[in-house]
């Protein structure tokens, strides 16, 4: 795809070959072909991407212990929790690990991001695989143990940790391989982290059920097996990864501030110590957080909020509050299912549907279309309530859940056209702790509201009414932030020489290349044809999966 500066072909400057998972090992040749850089992306993000499915294990870890002592156990506070191995853990306690690795991914990505950027996405690649895979070990044989404490060590921080790391490694190798396309490169890496546990979760399932034939609920097992299979298949992403010589494009592309002055999209690179004292910056951070937290408010509530609004009219009767039979409440609980399995698949297509239409409209404008859409809808999601019309309600779930997705999708690109490409994948990480905030805040702020709401007496059906409107109250403020993004100023870039000086310390030729500047078509072939299979067939039958549960809906 490229051919390769002769400066970085044979020996580092101390005249030694470079290790194999160094930077200078990962520059492609001239037989690479870009298309191969995808699925190595999406082998790490659908494996983190098992985040979202994180929920399958909350009621069997409260299950683990056949016999205890109600009265002992009704006292237990959380520290004790933490150690006690004759106690059954609560759901409240279990879920807590959700909010700790998203906690630590924003952290991790904002504290490594910079080093990333000099290591490369191989050794990231394969650290992060040994950090989230080994931490579901760690976690599993905190679950075996029954020591809550490990299972946070495990699964949440160490977890979290790897999901930092996996997240931001492909971002910034996929956006210099298309800087044509940044937004649908982004997009093919961060749908996978979408549809992760469209795989994951029915695996999990199926594992629990198949070590549950021992009597315990098989969580501890089937962690473990999952971490090691996650290790496997991220460590090979990671080690697929190739990076473009210094100066390399498409043939044939220009730039866009070249072709058309396209005032938003920089060729200048800036560098990570002064993206934090730019207001575009915090602008888009906000941007993030506040998109962030009202689709959190649909994904925590989806579920009880359609049985509670809608109820036996999902089972085809005219009330909502009328008795149920079992055979009622079972339909009910399988609609609400199918909810979910909905709310998968537009979380993860939204994301390269939005993602890669950005590419034709501006990130800026892609922004204005969620947040202008989304008020709208949230606003109208009480209404089809009130009318009983749950049709409507599912489609502007699945749009609100699309366009979350999405959010998280193109900032990457956004990032890349305010700042530059040098150091966009450092950039994001640091933007990734507004995802941090969201995912604490959001979750904690919406259970109160609602908690409130029924304190004072508000029906069930109508609880959830005040939330959203609250939720479009926020996409407005998102929507002001986005309007307020301009160009960074000229004088915020990195000089020749600072730019220079930071490409020396990724080992690249400091200069472009007539090499690196003719882009060579490299071989598809065998190999990435089982890549794309490697990647492709079990995002399909994930796919399959969540459509089958949204068939009850239906």
């Amino acid at each position: 795809m490229a051919e390769v500066p002769e400066a970085v072909t044979t020996t580092t400057a101390a005249g030694t070959w470079p290790g194999f998972f160094s930077r200078q090992r990962t520059i492609a040749g001239p037989r690479f072909n870009r298309w191969l850089v995808p699925p190595a992306a999406l082998a790490i993000h659908l494996c983190i991407g098992m985040a979202y499915g994180f929920s399958v294990f909350w009621l069997p870890m409260s299950k683990l212990l056949g016999t205890t002592d109600p009265m002992v156990c009704a006292k237990l506070g959380f520290f004790a929790a933490l150690t006690s191995t004759s106690c059954n853990w609560t759901v409240p306690q279990v879920t807590h690990i959700f909010e700790t690795f998203i906690a630590m991914l924003g952290i991790s990505a904002a504290l490594w991001g910079g080093w990333l950027e000099h290591a490369g996405p191989r050794k990231a690649g394969v650290i992060a695989a040994l950090c989230w895979g080994g931490g579901l070990v760690v976690g599993g044989i905190g679950v075996s143990m029954h020591q809550l404490w490990l299972v946070y060590l495990g699964c949440g921080v160490l977890g979290g940790v790897g999901q930092g790391l996996g997240y931001i490694t492909p971002v910034s190798s996929l956006i210099k391989w298309f800087p044509d396309r940044r937004g649908m490169a982004t997009g093919f890496a961060i749908m996978g982290y979408g549809g992760g546990a469209m795989i994951g979760a029915p695996l999990a399932v199926w594992l629990m059920k198949h070590f549950s034939a021992t009597g315990t609920q098989g969580v501890a097992p089937t962690l473990m097996v999952m971490g090691v299979l996650y290790v496997i298949v991220m460590a090979a992403g990671g080690i697929g990864f190739r990076v473009p010589p210094n100066g390399w494009r498409p043939t044939g592309w220009t730039p866009p501030e070249e072709r058309h002055g396209t005032a938003m999209i920089t060729h200048r690179h800036m560098h990570l110590d002064r993206v934090w004292r730019t207001p575009q910056f915090w602008l888009v951070w906000g941007v993030l957080f506040l998109n962030v937290t009202a689709g959190i408010a649909v994904i925590s509530m989806a579920s009880p909020m359609l049985q509670d609004v809608f109820g036996g009219k999902l089972a085809g009767l005219t009330e909502a509050a009328a008795a149920l039979t079992a055979a009622q409440k079972a339909a009910i609980v399988a609609a609400a299912a199918g909810l979910v399995g909905l709310i998968s698949l537009f979380n993860s297509l939204g994301r390269i549907f939005w993602a890669s239409l950005s590419d034709r409209i501006g990130r800026k404008n892609t922004y204005h279309t969620f947040f202008i859409l989304g008020i709208i809808v949230y606003c109208l999601l009480p209404t089809w309530g009130h009318l009983g019309m749950a049709g409507m309600f599912v489609v502007s779930i699945c749009i609100i859940l699309s366009m979350y997705g999405g959010g998280f999708s193109t900032v990457p690109a956004y990032l890349a056209d305010l700042f530059g490409t040098q150091m966009v994948g450092a950039i994001h990480g640091r933007l990734l702790t507004a995802w941090s905030a969201a995912g604490i805040i959001g979750p904690f702020a919406i259970a109160a509201i609602r908690q409130a709401q029924l304190d004072a007496g508000v029906a069930k059906n109508l609880v959830y009414d005040r939330t959203l409107y609250i939720m479009a109250f926020l996409l407005l403020l998102g929507l002001i932030c986005n309007a307020l993004i301009r160009p960074v100023k000229a004088s915020n870039f990195m000089t020749d020489e600072e730019l220079a000086q930071e490409r020396s310390l990724q080992h690249e030729a400091p200069h472009v290349t007539a090499g690196a500047q003719l882009a060579a078509r490299g071989s598809f072939g065998i190999t990435g044809m089982l890549a794309w299979l490697a990647v492709g067939v079990p995002f399909l039958i994930g796919l399959y999966i969540a459509l089958a549960k949204a068939a009850a809906l239906f």
